[in-house]
């Protein structure tokens, strides 16, 4: 087995650099198991220490930017060197009435959830383009940088034309945050180049598929249709869009192979082989605790070769999907990706 690493840092915008390996946030806000308070604090603690010192959080993910904020108010040391990214999601039935006072609101609500001065990156998301004024939403949150609320600005889950209108709006975008995995590579239906060519770095999400991409579903028989929370749901999807079960045996197969030649496991395998994509930043880990710390510090401590990528490739290339652009399939409220999302969570 490799030995755990120091994460290595990437410069993503003018003297703003983040780690390779970022701590996603969403397996703390609930409906992922009973969250010990104490011991989230203290994980986020050895994350740093391990180099890990970048965190994904949300408005909406219940707690997550307090628990956070409480961090840095007792590891003052260590959360000079943290970087933190929240995300802007205001809620579906308020997109047609959303004012400016309302974002600058709920921005000020995370800098006091966060205790901080500035956030550094706030990553904004839009639930339906089919109503109009993500353009005037995003240009208010540049014009709360530009007052130094915000010290850089991303995008979630945008498709390429309305990423489109946002930068010939003269919205300047640091990133993106994207589902992209080797079981999803909707990314590179036009986003991922699309980001490269404007230099917008692409941070993903997704890159395990929930736990999905991992040892433990290796050799099992068949798709579980597990219902213990909509994270695996989700994922459970997008393996039914990758092809089935049989197909998602196969890759599992062949990152096992690629993880024996590695010394290292399945889930390392797979987010290695996401950070080595063209205009990838960083990889977003779900951590409830820290259990899988010395896993995660092992992402960046191997390289694909040929012979790697072409073993992956040889599987992924009979995909039958997902299709489309990023996040299309989520966007769609009558199908089934769409019915498990939850579009009113502010709060």
């Amino acid at each position: 087995m490799l030995r755990a690493r120091m994460i290595p840092r990437i410069e993503i915008a003018p003297g703003y650099s983040i780690s390779r390996v970022i701590k996603g946030g969403w397996q703390l806000a609930g409906g992922h198991g009973q969250i010990e308070h104490e011991a989230a604090i203290a994980d986020m603690a050895r994350f740093v220490e391990a180099g890990i010192t970048t965190f994904d959080c949300a408005d909406i993910y219940t707690g997550v930017e307090a628990l956070i904020g409480e961090f840095r108010a007792r590891y003052p040391s260590l959360a000079a060197t943290t970087r933190v990214h929240t995300k802007f999601v205001p809620d579906l039935n308020a997109l047609d009435r959303l004012t400016p006072a309302q974002v600058e609101a709920v921005i000020d609500r995370s800098l006091q959830r966060l205790r901080t001065e500035r956030i550094d990156l706030v990553q904004f998301h839009w639930w339906d383009f089919n109503v109009r004024g993500y353009v005037e939403a995003a240009q208010v949150l540049s014009a709360l940088r530009a007052k130094g609320k915000i010290a850089h600005l991303g995008v979630t889950n945008f498709d390429v034309p309305h990423l489109a209108e946002l930068l010939d709006a003269g919205v300047k975008l640091t990133s993106h945050q994207l589902q992209y995995s080797v079981l999803d590579a909707r990314p590179e239906n036009g986003s991922a180049q699309q980001c490269l060519a404007r230099g917008i770095a692409l941070l993903c999400y997704g890159t395990v598929a929930g736990g999905f991409l991992s040892d433990r579903w290796l050799n099992q028989p068949e798709l579980p249709r597990t219902h213990e929370n909509r994270s695996l749901v989700k994922y459970e999807l997008i393996i039914d869009e990758f092809g089935g079960w049989q197909l998602f045996q196969e890759l599992l197969a062949a990152l096992r192979r690629i993880a024996d030649k590695h010394q290292c496991d399945i889930a390392t395998v797979a987010s290695s082989a996401m950070l080595q994509r063209p205009g990838v930043a960083a990889v977003i880990v779900g951590a409830t605790n820290h259990s899988h710390l010395a896993a995660n510090t092992m992402i960046t401590g191997i390289t694909l070769d040929a012979h790697d990528r072409a073993a992956i490739e040889a599987v992924t290339r009979r995909r039958q999907g997902p299709p489309g652009d990023v996040y299309d399939l989520e966007r769609d409220r009558t199908g089934p990706h769409g019915r498990i999302m939850r579009y009113e969570l502010s709060g």
